[in-house]
């Protein structure tokens, strides 16, 4: 065998596996991960924001999707949630990340008061089901 056609073959074999790689198109927006998801989609870290709220805003949502709450509710909901969450990082960024106990506890106080008042309106549909 020639020099000049085991280059040919070994050139025309690379081709066959390159051309593949080359024809691929460029990652769309939509194809790549969204910001604040896990890129294995294993795991909640990331997920919904990656804090409490975000879940909640998620857990919210999937609620009145099943009509158990109305789009009303579920926004004053997450309204609030919100305003307790950024009350909650300006009284950390106040007092350089450390928040008195006083303080932590009325925070954890109202957050649990939320989560009633939650549970509250989507009690009627629980009991009908």
């Amino acid at each position: 065998m020639s020099l000049k056609s085991v280059l040919r073959g070994t050139a025309v074999a690379t081709l066959l596996f390159a051309v593949p790689v080359f024809a691929q198109t460029a990652p769309t927006p939509d194809s790549a991960p969204k910001a604040g998801q896990c890129e294995r989609g294993g795991g909640h870290h990331g997920r919904h924001g990656g804090n409490k709220f975000g879940r909640m805003e998620h857990r919210l949502d999937k609620q009145v999707t099943e009509g158990r709450l109305t789009q009303a509710q579920a926004d004053g909901f997450k309204a609030e949630a919100r305003q307790l969450h950024e009350e909650m990082k300006a009284a950390r960024a106040a007092s350089n990340g450390q928040v008195d106990e006083a303080q932590r506890s009325q925070f954890k106080e109202r957050r649990r008061a939320l989560k009633e008042k939650i549970k509250a309106a989507l009690a009627p549909t629980q009991q009908g089901a």
